[in-house]
């Protein structure tokens, strides 16, 4: 499902090239759930946004679902995007004026869903990730780990194959953090690919797979 080849990832700083990611050889299959571990500014989270179509490969193929898509322009990106991949992150990304429904819709105004199908797919999502009383709630009347449950619903309107989490319980409780995990598990067990990545090991442990990343390199894969 997942295939980089030989990627390499730099930027540029002060008219100098600063490398990120070095010669990344990785495959994650379908239906896995993977952690990516590593320290702070390892380059977890470059390869995340790589992985996610966020950010292109300086160097290098990246294949998904058997399709090159390295060179592809960011409309084409995109289509990619919004066709197979969810995001969650740790800071949740919700509009403070729009309700937990309206939330939830955003990812089908840009594909164009219409105004029915939208409300009808948003509402039957909240209920899956346990929010169906708090469709009319605003972010600032719901607690963090319902706004990250929220985003999760968020994540799963379009329907998509794969879902990358950026430190999705990062900023919650150590309760509400098992809550996220147990149900990211059971979308897994669904068919849902998950790759997340997190500095806790109490989190990777829920995952079948944990990929180690320092100094731009993968060095272990678990």
């Amino acid at each position: 499902m997942i295939k980089l080849e030989k990627v390499n990832k730099s930027f540029k700083v002060a008219m100098e090239e600063t490398p990120v990611l070095t010669d990344i050889h990785l495959e994650i299959t379908e239906g896995s759930f993977s952690a990516i571990m590593g320290p702070s500014g390892s380059g977890k989270s470059t390869l995340m946004n790589v992985i996610g179509c966020l950010d292109q490969p300086t160097t290098g193929s990246y294949f998904l679902n058997g399709e090159n898509v390295t060179n592809l322009d960011d409309i084409q990106l995109a289509k990619l995007r919004n066709k197979y991949i969810g995001f969650i992150f740790q800071q949740f990304h919700l509009l403070p004026r729009l309700t937990a429904l309206k939330n939830v819709e955003l990812p089908m105004v840009y594909a164009g869903v219409s105004k029915k199908e939208r409300e009808e797919r948003a509402r039957h999502a909240l209920e899956r990730v346990g929010l169906a009383e708090r469709v009319n709630y605003l972010p600032n009347s719901l607690s963090g780990g319902q706004k990250q449950r929220v985003a999760i619903a968020r994540s799963l309107v379009n329907d998509p194959t794969i879902i990358l989490a950026d430190e999705p319980t990062g900023a919650l409780d150590t309760k509400t953090s098992a809550a996220i995990m147990e149900l990211l598990t059971d979308l897994n067990k669904e068919g849902t690919t998950i790759a997340i990545v997190t500095h806790e090991p109490e989190i990777a442990e829920y995952t079948e797979r944990t990929i180690f990343v320092r100094d731009g390199r993968l060095v272990e894969s678990l």
